[in-house]
């Protein structure tokens, strides 16, 4: 008999919130202070997930260590700024989680953002209490290593058959299949439904309507 889930661990950008228009500009933007070459979307939305070292490695992977540092800086610049493009929960997604805090839920975040960029939106949306932990990639390894699930299971006492991952991109997904954890992809974020679905999460869903539906059965079971 399988273990009932007492745990969910959530991406953030693109599975919670919807920042990747943000996101992209905030690169672009840093690339442009820097004047390095222009790059499109589809290149840009790509790396969404990754912890920032491994995003700017991957989009250059030819600069020099100083100049991906500089983009780095560039970039929190632009994306911790109030100008341009802003960031906000999916429609019904904080509902969704507050339901899941109320029903005992045990509830953990397994991001690319900084800690700083983190906190600074949980205390935005003064949400910060609905999660019982959380994993940037500055403070560990960034996905798809499991090191953030590893340390939130371990964290709140929960063993692998007893989480579940959601996630938007297939950085997720590896860190769920890396860390011997059930996994859901949702197809509303980054990654199309057919990147997702070559990591066989139990299933792909396509908004937060069907992802509290699929929770909701799940835990149940």
């Amino acid at each position: 008999m399988e273990q009932p889930i007492r745990l969910v661990v959530f991406d953030w950008d693109g599975t919670l919130m919807d920042s990747e228009a943000k996101i992209v500009a905030s690169m672009r933007a840093a690339g442009n202070d820097l004047g390095l070459v222009s790059l499109d979307d589809r290149t840009l939305r790509n790396v969404i997930g990754l912890g920032l070292k491994e995003a700017i490695e991957m989009l250059y992977p030819h600069a020099v260590t100083e100049t991906h540092r500089a983009f780095a800086d560039r970039y929190r610049n632009h994306f911790l700024s109030d100008d341009g493009e802003g960031s906000s929960f999916f429609a019904g997604a904080l509902q969704m989680v507050q339901e899941l805090s109320r029903s005992g839920m045990l509830l953990g975040v397994a991001t690319g953002k900084s800690r700083r960029g983190l906190n600074r939106v949980l205390a935005e949306f003064d949400c910060g209490t609905f999660f019982h932990a959380t994993r940037c990639a500055d403070e560990t390894f960034s996905k798809p290593h499991p090191q953030m699930l590893l340390e939130i299971m371990d964290e709140l006492g929960v063993a692998s058959e007893e989480t579940v991952m959601i996630g938007d991109t297939e950085y997720d997904l590896q860190m769920a299949k890396n860390a011997g954890v059930k996994a859901i992809g949702v197809s509303y974020g980054v990654h199309e439904r057919e990147r997702l679905l070559r990591h066989q999460p139990l299933i792909c869903v396509d908004s937060i309507r069907d992802l509290t539906v699929c929770l909701n059965r799940l835990i149940k079971d």
